[in-house]
């Protein structure tokens, strides 16, 4: 584990941290990932991350998202946890890719196409339960929104 990793946990489980991370972790992240031509995604230090290119659900136009994830069979496939910081409300990329599943990540500096499915049943128990394992913090997301947090896995389109 990390030096420190425990002490970002932590705090990202506050409910301080879910006010205040949804204002400035995303707009960093997509700054220094275009300066840097994909090659640096300042968040991705504690988790892995991707910068999700989606269409809008309603406008149709390009959304691009930096987003947390769980890498999955050596970087084919990733799962995407819609939990807004534990706030209420899914996050708006989560309808984007329920209205249009083809979408891409920048993963590592490199342009994927990918599908989305939402998760469900015993597949997404399953994948929650690995989730948890992965980012602990997740269960502080649950146990404040009465929704339940939406999982996405991204399978590369080819």
């Amino acid at each position: 584990m990390p030096p420190g990793l425990r002490l970002v946990q932590k705090v990202s489980s506050t409910r301080a941290f879910a006010k205040v991370a949804p204002h400035f972790i995303p707009a960093m992240d997509r700054a220094v990932h275009r300066l840097t031509r994909g090659k640096v995604l300042p968040s991705a230090r504690m988790l892995p991350g991707v910068i999700l290119t989606a269409r809008g659900a309603k406008s149709g136009l390009a959304r691009r998202t930096p987003l947390a994830c769980m890498p999955e069979e050596g970087g084919q496939s990733w799962v995407l946890v819609g939990s807004n910081f534990g706030r209420p409300g899914h996050p708006a990329w989560t309808a984007n890719l329920l209205a249009n599943p083809d979408a891409e990540v920048s993963w590592r500096g490199v342009d994927v196409p990918v599908r989305a499915r939402l998760l469900a049943g015993e597949e997404r128990a399953e994948v929650w339960e690995a989730a948890l394992r992965f980012w602990p913090p997740y269960a502080a997301y649950q146990s404040r929104v009465e929704r339940e947090i939406r999982l996405f896995r991204l399978e590369r389109r080819g």
